[in-house]
């Protein structure tokens, strides 16, 4: 009986930590897609960079992968974040790639990522209601102060 209860229990232990609880982007060799474009983006700060971060989040958040099928914590706050920058909406009508404006139809930039900024603002706090302290201000001022 011993001898059947380790076995089993290296079998558990091995499969839970395999399994992924959330979707990074693809991975790679050593660091998730996310980690590396998002160092690229703060490092580097060029407009391509937050093209290809835009569209890195617009994945993660339509496309959620893991155990959980809900985006990772923070995910949908950064986004949010960036969206609601207005560089960001110029940047993006500017230098995004044919396929990237694509994932966005053809409307303004400024409008639509706006709208969408206060849209990944709210479902942060939906997914995640711990950050509703830390979130809700960030939305009451991005809506103009008034709730």
């Amino acid at each position: 009986m011993r001898k059947a209860i380790v076995p089993l229990l290296l079998l558990v232990l091995t499969t839970s930590c395999s399994s992924r609880l959330y979707y990074w982007g693809s991975t790679g060799s050593e660091a998730t897609l996310y980690e590396k474009l998002a160092y690229q983006q703060y490092d580097k700060q060029t407009p391509e960079a937050i093209c290809n971060l835009v569209c890195l989040y617009e994945d993660m958040v339509t496309n959620p992968g893991g155990t959980r099928q809900v985006p990772p914590p923070g995910i949908c706050a950064e986004y949010g974040y960036l969206l609601l920058q207005p560089s960001t909406a110029e940047y993006f009508a500017q230098y995004a790639s044919r396929r990237q404006r694509k994932m966005f139809g053809s409307g303004d930039p400024g409008v639509s990522f706006h709208e969408r900024g206060l849209e990944m603002l709210a479902k942060e706090m939906e997914y995640y209601p711990e950050s509703a302290k830390f979130i809700g201000p960030l939305l009451k001022k991005a809506k103009g102060g008034a709730e």
